[in-house]
């Protein structure tokens, strides 16, 4: 007999899981990448997740950056909801850049905490430590909640995380950040979670590493799409319910020479208004940049009071590789952004184009491959897989849809 349970948050009903629902978030998943895959006979586990299931593709939020849409997915809602709209926020009152990734910013809860509270077991599993606090926030380390991520798996403990002994768990040393190995982890362990712990929710958060540094197709790309095949057919295997999506595709950044295609910002509002009169946030910007050197396809902007917003846009506008220019309530309408959180204007580029601060604050010695990165709209399309077959579909279905898919929207799931 099927549970018709229900948990409503954020305004949103979700159905009882009728089995283990595994959503995963694989970062930076282009689309092409699972295609090039494919067509290199790569990933026989989702040819045949595929054959039972459903391929979509689906909108992220903008900016397509990894924060905001992670946390759109773990509440169902945009930024204007959660809050979360970037990695970096000005404060104005203090005057000061303002990290957003204490869960004090978040504004609204999340789908694990509601689902605990109704008598659930969830489990989470972050590659990168700056998203563990937000996505457990408020989870209850009591034996039904585990949220850790994989660069901090040795100190995992279980009252901070509900677990202990990470890496004899899934018998793999401690990986380096940047590396595809940090992301095997992470998958390592839900298939450990899934067969001891048995979640009847559990959400896997992969880093784009990879995907910053090897276009679809190329072999490092290839390799950690085989690799992550493994561990979907495992998944299939042991009766879960799958979702696969992402937070945002991947382009790349670069002119035909190699090097880094920017447009400083910055430096154009210096010689606009003059010398720091605005300030730019890039809320790509956070304690890993060594493989996108805090450049991304989305800026926000704030102005002195005496600046002529009309004529900033306009001038902005007419820049090469600009695809919007907005005000700040334009931008919050169009983007669902919370406007306490969003400078003056916001800058989106698209293309090749990418968008820095000053050409003298960007250490782009780190960057030993062409440039790839996200943050505009032509980053927004990613996947939306699963290993059932759907019924009733949002029209327009966005990635923070992943837990409504593998909850209400399953053929099999009843009326």
């Amino acid at each position: 007999m099927k549970n018709t349970r229900s948990v409503t948050v954020n305004g949103r009903e979700y159905r009882w899981p009728q089995a283990p629902t595994v959503v995963i978030c694989c970062d930076g998943s282009e689309p092409a990448y699972i295609e090039e895959a494919r067509a290199r006979n790569l990933m026989p586990a989702l040819e045949g997740i595929l054959s039972k299931g459903e391929s979509h593709t689906a909108d992220s939020v903008i900016p397509s950056f990894t924060n905001p849409n992670n946390l759109s997915i773990v509440t169902g809602r945009p930024p204007s909801v959660h809050g979360i709209c970037g990695n970096y926020f000005f404060d104005r009152d203090s005057g000061e850049e303002v990290m957003m990734n204490d869960p004090v910013f978040l504004r609204a809860p999340t789908i694990f905490e509601a689902f605990q509270q109704a008598g659930a077991k969830v489990a989470v599993v972050t590659a990168k430590d700056k998203l563990r606090l937000l996505l457990g926030n408020k989870l209850k380390f009591d034996g039904t909640a585990i949220c850790f991520s994989a660069e901090q798996a040795d100190e995992a403990s279980l009252s901070e995380n509900g677990i202990e002994n990470v890496l004899d768990m899934v018998a793999m040393p401690l990986p380096e950040v940047y590396s595809l190995e940090l992301s095997e982890l992470v998958f390592a362990a839900g298939v450990k979670l899934l067969e001891r712990f048995q979640p009847d929710l559990m959400y896997l958060s992969t880093t784009d590493y990879i995907q910053h540094k090897f276009a679809p197709g190329a072999d490092g790309a290839n390799a950690f799409y085989a690799m992550m095949d493994r561990y979907l057919g495992e998944f299939d295997q042991a009766g879960a319910i799958i979702v696969l999506t992402a937070d945002h595709g991947m382009k790349p950044k670069h002119r035909a020479d190699g090097e880094p295609d920017v447009f400083y910002l910055q430096d154009f509002l210096d010689r606009l208004l003059g010398k720091n009169a605005a300030r730019v946030i890039l809320p790509i910007t956070d304690p890993y940049v060594v493989h996108h050197g805090a450049l991304g396809s989305f800026a926000t902007a704030y102005l002195p009071e005496r600046a002529d917003l009309a004529d900033v846009i306009t001038r902005l506008a007419a820049e090469p590789g600009m695809h919007e220019v907005l005000a700040r309530d334009e931008a919050c309408a169009r983007f669902e952004l919370p406007p306490d959180r969003v400078g003056d204007i916001v800058v989106v580029s698209r293309d090749t184009k990418v968008i820095g601060t000053s050409a003298d604050r960007h250490d782009l010695e780190a960057l030993t491959e062409p440039l790839r990165s996200h943050g505009g709209i032509t980053e927004e399309i990613v996947p939306m897989i699963v290993n059932r077959k759907l019924r009733n579909m949002p029209a327009h279905l966005r990635n923070f849809d992943a837990f409504a898919v593998g909850l209400n929207h399953l053929a099999d799931a009843g009326a």
